[in-house]
Formats: structure tokens, C-alpha cells, sequence
């Protein structure tokens, strides 16, 4: 799936093996907006190795949906996503485990670059 001239993170592994669930997930919790974003993301990291700057930020943004940190928010779309789910449906838990293991990827990955303090807070 990836094209990288250099080697690929934890997160590219991840993303690679769960390309179809992490979009159901970003469709069912985030619609449409998030479905593309999701997608975008994905092209941006078959072209890039490193998880600085925006791709970073992406992944982040992406736990954060996963992990359902703005359903609380009335204001945001994700709210009224969130809102329609059957908590005891089986995408909710594979919802948690998408966010959990994109956690510990991204995690490794950062491990492994040099400037991987800039992005811990990001997925806490």
C-alpha cells in the first residue's frame, strides 16, 4: 500500500493493515468531512515517512475522534454522530480498539524519531 523510499512507522503499519475499518469508523463517527480526511491523511502517508507536522497532527486529530473526545461538544458534528450509535453495537468496540491501537502505534513510532515529545500530548 505505501511507497515510501525510507522506512515506514508503526502508524504506516497500522493504517496499512486497518485502511477499511479506520474509514467506516471516521464515516460512522464523523461523516462524510471526516470520511475525506481520513482518506487524506492516508495519502499523506504514503508519501511520508516522518509523523511531523501535519501528518502528525492528523494521526492525533484521528485518536481524538476514535477515542470520542468531542462528543460532549454540542457544538460539533461528532456530538450528534456520536448520539445515533447503539452503545452495545460491536463497531463501538472495535471503534475502541481502532483508537487504542492507533495509540500505541503512533506511540512507537514517535519513539523512534527524534523529535517525539512534540506530539505525547497530543494523543493523552
Amino acid at each position: 500500500m505505501f511507497d515510501i523510499p525510507t522506512r515506514s512507522t508503526c502508524v504506516h503499519h497500522f493504517v496499512e493493515e486497518n485502511a477499511e475499518a479506520l474509514q467506516n469508523a471516521a464515516l460512522l463517527l464523523g461523516g462524510r468531512p471526516w470520511l475525506k480526511r481520513v482518506q487524506c491523511l492516508f495519502e499523506t502517508l504514503w508519501t511520508e515517512n516522518s509523523l511531523h507536522g501535519r501528518a502528525g497532527r492528523d494521526v492525533a486529530a484521528l485518536h481524538d475522534l476514535l477515542s470520542l473526545a468531542h462528543v460532549h461538544d454540542p457544538s460539533r458534528p461528532e456530538a450528534a454522530y456520536f448520539a445515533a450509535l447503539d452503545p452495545v453495537s460491536p463497531q463501538v468496540e472495535e471503534i475502541c480498539l481502532l483508537a487504542n491501537d492507533l495509540r500505541q502505534a503512533f506511540e512507537e513510532a514517535c519513539a523512534g524519531q527524534s523529535r517525539s515529545g512534540e506530539h505525547e500530548e497530543e494523543l493523552k
